[in-house]
């Protein structure tokens, strides 16, 4: 079985011992994203809502990469430091997820850095290109 790993084209600074996706036969996993500035490798605070846009274009980035998108997505597994912040999360959760929405389990966690999200996924890749190479 062939890996094939993923990085966000803008990420310039490492942020860890990972890859920040991987493509194992026509699926990509992508590893907890937050909101993280990929050209620092800082984290960026702020209140939730912009904590998740972030997250969430730096997810998309990855997905893109691996030559999916959000519509792609079947299942994101959410880590939320103060379980309190759901309703607002789910707002923003919104703006990126339409039509069928991926299964999902949110969780309250400690994250570190100061961050109050994280967000994981794995994404069906539907083109003909990998699923010949699958």
């Amino acid at each position: 079985m062939a890996f094939t790993a993923v990085t966000n084209p803008n990420r310039a600074a490492s942020t860890g011992a990972y890859s920040d996706g991987l493509i194992v036969d026509g699926w990509l996993y992508v590893s907890g994203q937050g909101p993280i500035d990929v050209a620092t490798g800082k984290a960026v605070a702020g209140n939730i809502e912009e904590e998740v846009r972030l997250t969430l274009r730096n997810m998309g980035d990855v997905l893109k990469a691996g030559g999916c998108s959000y519509s792609d997505v079947v299942r994101c597994t959410v880590h939320l430091i103060r379980i309190e912040d759901f309703d607002r999360f789910n707002t923003v959760y919104q703006e990126f997820f339409t039509g069928t929405l991926p299964t999902r389990t949110t969780v309250q966690s400690m994250l570190g850095l100061g961050i109050k999200v994280e967000i994981d996924c794995i994404a069906r890749i539907l083109t003909a290109e990998v699923e010949s190479a699958g």
